[in-house]
This record gives C-alpha cells, sequence and structure tokens, in this order.
C-alpha cells in the first residue's frame, strides 16, 4: 500500500541495503546532510517544473547561491551581475572578491550584460525579474553571447516561475527561492538549483561540504505548495494586473512598475518571451517621497508591511530601507529605486479588497 502523499523521512542516517531507489543519482543514500527521500521527491518535482535534467534543494535561497558561486568560481574568474536584483547576492559575490574573484555590474538590460561579458567571465547570474522595479531582461541574447566566451548562464527565475523557461534557451541552470511562489504560503524557507549542463556531482558535494541540503519537513512543505502553484500564480497574476491598472490611473502615483501594462517599456520582451500572458504578482509605484511611502505603509489595514513576496497574504515592502538600503545612492537613482518607491506583493484576497486598502492608504477613503 503507497500513502496518497510522500512521507516525510525526519532521520539522519538510513540503513545501507543496496537498494538503487535509494541512491539514483550514483550517490550512496547514509547520511541525510547528503540525501533524504523527501528531498529526493521535491528535487524530481523541480526538474519537472523547469524541465531541468536534475535539482538539488537548500536550506534557502542564499543557500543556493552561495553553493553556486563556490562550485563555479575561482581565483581570477569573472562573474559578471546585473546591479539591480537581490541585494545579498550581489554582496556575497562581491565578497568573493578576497579570494580573487572578479565582480563586473551591469545595467539589467540585455546589451549592458552582453557589453559586459569578456574571455574572463566565467558565469553570469541574472534575474528573468529584476528586483524591485520588475526590469524584463532579455534572457537569451545574453545567453548567445555568454555561450560565445565559454561562460555559464544561470537564471534565478523566481519572479516567473511556470512562464518563463531558461533552460529551455540555453541556459546552465535555474535558480529558484522556494519560500516565494513554489512553497507560496510565508512559511517555509528554500532554495533550489535546477540543473541544465552544469555537473550535479560537483555541486552535490559542495552542499554536503556546506551542510546546506533543505531539511525534510520544509522539503514536504514546499512539495505542498508545488500542488497549487499554477492556481496561485494565474490568480495573483490577474490582482495585480488590475491593481496596476487602478494605479496608474491614481493621482497620487508617480510611476507604477509591472511589464503586464502595456505602456510599461518591458511590457513587449515579457510578451515576447514568456509562454504564458501571466506577469506575477509583483507590482511596484513611486508615491513620490519617503514621507509619502511611510505614510501609505503605515496606514495600511488588509495588506501586511513586511519583506518576502509570493505568499497567500499581500505584503507591502520598502525597498530604499530593505533589500536596497546597502546599494550606493547613485546606483539605486540610476534604476529608478526611489526614496518613494513601494513593492507590492499581490496575495490571494479579493481584488476589491486590496483595492479598498490601498486607495485608502492613499489618502482616497
Amino acid at each position: 500500500m503507497k500513502p496518497l502523499h510522500e512521507p516525510v523521512y525526519v532521520t539522519i542516517a538510513f540503513r545501507q541495503t543496496g537498494n538503487p531507489e535509494l541512491s539514483d543519482r550514483g550517490f550512496d543514500l547514509k547520511y541525510s546532510r547528503e540525501e533524504n527521500p523527501t528531498v529526493r521527491e521535491l528535487e524530481r518535482s523541480l526538474s519537472a517544473l523547469e524541465s531541468g535534467r536534475d535539482s538539488l534543494a537548500f536550506n534557502s535561497g542564499m543557500g543556493a547561491i552561495s553553493c553556486l558561486y563556490l562550485s563555479q568560481l575561482s581565483a581570477g574568474d569573472e562573474v559578471v551581475l546585473p546591479m539591480e536584483g537581490y541585494g545579498t547576492s550581489i554582496q556575497l559575490a562581491e565578497e568573493l572578491g578576497k579570494f580573487g574573484v572578479k565582480v563586473k555590474l551591469a545595467y539589467p538590460d540585455a546589451s549592458s550584460l552582453v557589453e559586459a561579458i569578456s574571455e574572463e567571465t566565467r558565469l553570469v547570474f541574472l534575474e528573468t525579474i529584476t528586483n524591485p522595479t520588475l526590469k524584463v531582461i532579455d534572457v537569451p541574447e545574453v545567453i548567445k553571447k555568454a555561450k560565445e566566451v565559454g561562460a555559464k548562464v544561470v537564471v534565478d527565475n523566481t519572479f516567473s516561475p511556470l512562464v518563463f523557461k531558461p533552460l529551455k534557451h540555453g541556459a546552465s541552470g535555474v535558480v529558484h527561492s522556494l519560500s516565494k511562489y513554489i512553497a507560496g504560503h510565508n512559511d517555509v524557507l528554500g532554495g533550489a538549483i535546477i540543473l541544465g549542463d552544469l555537473d550535479i556531482e560537483e555541486l552535490w558535494h559542495w552542499r554536503r561540504r556546506l551542510g546546506s541540503i533543505i531539511q525534510p519537513i520544509e522539503a514536504w512543505l514546499v512539495l505542498r505548495g508545488i500542488k497549487t502553484l499554477e492556481v496561485r500564480f494565474e490568480r495573483m497574476s490577474g490582482t495585480a494586473k488590475a491593481v496596476a491598472e487602478f494605479l496608474s490611473e491614481h493621482p497620487k502615483v508617480r510611476t507604477v512598475h509591472y511589464p503586464g501594462l502595456k505602456d510599461n517599456p518591458h511590457h513587449e520582451t515579457a510578451r515576447r518571451l514568456f509562454e504564458k500572458p501571466l506577469f506575477g504578482g509583483v507590482v511596484s509605484f513611486d508615491l513620490g517621497s519617503e514621507r509619502e511611502a511611510e505614510r501609505f505603509l503605515s496606514s495600511l489595514r488588509r495588506i501586511f508591511p513586511s519583506p518576502s513576496l509570493g505568499g497567500t497574504e499581500s505584503l507591502a515592502t520598502y525597498p530604499s530601507k530593505s533589500a536596497a538600503k546597502t546599494m550606493p545612492r547613485e546606483r539605486r537613482e540610476k534604476l529608478g529605486i526611489t526614496p518613494g518607491l513601494i513593492r507590492l506583493s499581490v496575495g490571494l484576497e479579493p481584488v476589491e479588497e486590496l483595492i479598498e486598502d490601498i486607495d485608502r492608504a492613499l489618502g482616497g477613503g
């Protein structure tokens, strides 16, 4: 008799049986820091989700990125990153300078990234949709240039699950923060690398050495989230578009960043790259000043001022004092991360309730 759901294997070790089902990657299953059946089931699901040949699951998104950097980069190598992205992943790359790794930051568009790639480049790590101003990068163009110099491109696809498949365009790997859309309930930390042509054995041994495998209970929670990912993402994308349209007409909002709006400068790129006309559940918008941004956040009742995204609850974040706070001011200005910028992650609440809360916080009622 088989269970309906994958069991949670809460154990640190396993009896050595020689069962090939417990060592399907060629590694003896002997310790949960190395392998765990619940984790392995999650990795199979992630591979199917991104059309990858295999996957590794980690205890956080940064655990996955740390493993990626350490496995792929050596002294003298160059890594190219967009200057807009998750701040900690940029900071970690820059910290690797003490070990001789060179970091080159480029403006987050395909032409600037292509120009930054050189013969010394070994890795390009970029986000499909940037955080927090939601620029859509023409990833295939970057991959084409990287292949010419023998560099690998790994894509953080956290903001665009289901709609964009980087591995189909020749990416070497895909990274996800599983804490976001994939797990989807704001209750679990996790990360993943889904493989194209990356070496699974090399990555696996780095994960083993770093001790960064996801724990079995968290893996089971992510598996639970995958089952509803499609319906959640479709609902959030539809609500986010309605919210973006409302904000674009509001007199107190200066600028709205959302690639689903037809007048957004990244709309056509998104329509060309994405397999479905869905643009995610994150909207960012500029209220003109720090004072107005803080007043807005303190006036919300239905939406929670909090970091993270992709969960069932709607969350509002102030990038200038959170993820982008360590970024030099001149870089924030160049990217459009203004003192009045708010990033909103839309949840599963009724769209009317969210618009009512936003309108009230903007002073409309």
